[in-house]
């Protein structure tokens, strides 16, 4: 997966998913999804929603990089630091990640709140077992998560960090999923699985 932005410092759910005029586009997810990560510090050049396309080199808004990682099929995950999602426990700030393409947030730790509706929506929530790997993970690294088919409660994953220079920085995550997240997870979301009795 390629890093679509590492976040420094203080990420609230209105970093992630911006209040003000935007709550009018509540109904319409990708209207709304416009402001995924605006207010968020990007840990590369200390900026505001001015992230760097991995494939072209370009800067851009945080949306135009994940809409372009979405359309090229390139699965994307955040970093975060502390208390990833404190704030109010607004839903969109977990439902954009996923409809842009974001398949896993990995963090020093999290809001309650957040984490389980990361999990609602098939996101994959991580933290860092040693808080200080968060400084291994560069933002041109390429992440793997090893061994998910095998996800299981209380069973640390596996991550690789494969860096610029093709050094590969190894670092254990924790995750809080119980049996029947993870299969939100396999399956997509929470919603898609209630249907399918």
């Amino acid at each position: 997966m390629t890093v679509l932005i590492k976040v420094k410092g203080k990420c609230t759910t209105d970093h992630i998913s911006a209040a003000g005029p935007w709550l009018k586009y509540r109904g319409h997810l990708d209207n709304i999804s416009n402001n995924l990560f605006i207010g968020a510090t990007n840990a590369e050049n200390g900026e505001m929603n001015k992230i760097k396309n991995q494939v072209t080199g370009e800067w851009g808004t945080v949306t135009d990089v994940a809409r372009f990682y979405k359309a090229k099929g390139i699965r994307w995950v955040a970093i975060g630091d502390e208390n990833y999602g404190e704030g109010s426990s607004r839903e969109h700030a977990a439902l954009e990640p996923r409809h842009l393409g974001g398949r896993a947030i990995i963090v020093k730790s999290f809001a309650r709140i957040h984490e389980t509706n990361l999990k609602k929506q098939g996101m994959l929530p991580l933290t860092f077992a040693n808080a200080s790997d968060y400084d291994k993970i560069q933002p041109i690294d390429k992440i793997s998560l090893k061994g998910l088919k095998n996800l299981a409660p209380g069973k640390p994953v596996e991550c690789e960090i494969k860096h610029a220079d093709g050094s590969v920085d190894k670092a254990l995550l924790n995750h809080s999923l119980n049996e029947l997240q993870i299969e939100w997870f396999k399956a997509g979301s929470a919603q898609q699985d209630e249907g399918a009795g």
